[in-house]
């Protein structure tokens, strides 16, 4: 039975920042100068241990379960950070963890997963789509931990919020990438909260991209002629209801950059802050740098580093 959809309260934030002060860094937060004028800070959250935000929801999640659920193990549904997160937090309280993983994730987050003790269960992207949005997968044991429609999860993304505030107080918008909307809707709920005339904003490559799709339609959607691509972190291929739910009172807009616009925001991270950005944490400042009207100072949440580095510099470095 799943839990009805609620406000992320800050209470919930507060706590979830003192359950996981010893598992999760507080990442930097560093001004990026990038000539045109444009005031941009980047929340580098590729500097975790798993190097990705999703550790900060995973922790709070694995901490808030009872503990005779927490020792019949855990699971998730991942394409590689979310697993990650999960088998991180998981192997802290000796339980053992599985993941239902998306065959084609990168081969760095598969490695990582496996060396953190995970159990890795390959399936199509559509299969993992559809357990992601039944909360449901056939000979899966354990407790599932939801990698994006789960209110401890998403609390814990929250605290990246609370630190976003206490470290540039003056900040006037926030751009996430959106995948299922876990990030979007915790540092949102966060700085909402905190600094409500902050305008939150969601970024999603054109290839995938149901949230702003969503938005056109005044309904949560399926994203017509979805496609893959080296953004495997986000863009998803619909938006639940669930999240629709969570999401709508935090977030103001949605923007769709290109792969061409995304590719050039990894290269301009590495170039300016020395520090490699996967597809998904690099579509944040693709936005930032599309839409020039933006009022700043402007955070823009680097999510994640995971990726292949010979497929990062194939990236990066193409004409």
């Amino acid at each position: 039975m799943m839990e009805p959809v609620r406000p992320i309260a800050l209470s919930d934030i507060e706590d979830a920042r003192r359950r996981i002060a010893g598992t999760v860094l507080r990442t930097p937060l560093v001004r990026l100068q990038v000539g045109n004028g444009a005031d941009i800070y980047l929340k580098l959250e590729n500097l975790q241990p798993t190097n990705a935000y999703k550790i900060r929801g995973a922790a709070n999640a694995v901490a808030r379960l009872p503990d005779e659920e927490r020792t019949r193990g855990v699971w998730t549904i991942s394409a590689g950070n979310a697993g990650q997160g999960v088998a991180y937090a998981a192997r802290a309280f000796g339980v053992p963890c599985s993941v239902v993983t998306i065959e084609t994730a990168p081969q760095t987050k598969l490695e990582r997963m496996r060396a953190l003790g995970a159990t890795i269960v390959p399936v199509s992207y559509e299969e993992a789509w559809r357990a992601a949005e039944s909360h449901a997968f056939e000979g899966m044991e354990g407790t599932f931990i939801h990698p994006f429609d789960n209110h401890d999860f998403i609390a814990g993304h929250g605290t990246m919020g609370l630190e976003i505030a206490e470290d540039l107080p003056e900040v006037r918008t926030l751009i996430a990438a959106i995948g299922g909307g876990g990030l979007i809707t915790g540092v949102g709920s966060a700085l909402k909260a905190l600094r409500p005339e902050v305008k939150v904003i969601g970024a999603e490559p054109e290839t995938a991209a149901p949230y702003a799709y969503s938005l056109k339609q005044g309904a949560p959607q399926r994203f017509p002629d979805w496609q893959a691509s080296f953004v495997d972190g986000a863009g998803g291929k619909s938006v639940t209801e669930r999240m629709w739910q969570r999401m709508q009172p935090v977030v103001d807009r949605a923007i769709t950059v290109t792969l061409d616009e995304t590719r050039q925001a990894m290269r301009l991270i590495a170039e300016k802050s020395r520090t490699i950005a996967e597809g998904a944490g690099a579509l944040s400042l693709a936005a930032a740098l599309q839409d020039q009207a933006l009022e700043g100072p402007i955070v823009c949440i680097v999510s994640g580093g995971n990726i292949d580095l010979d497929k990062f510099a194939e990236l990066v470095t193409a004409p």
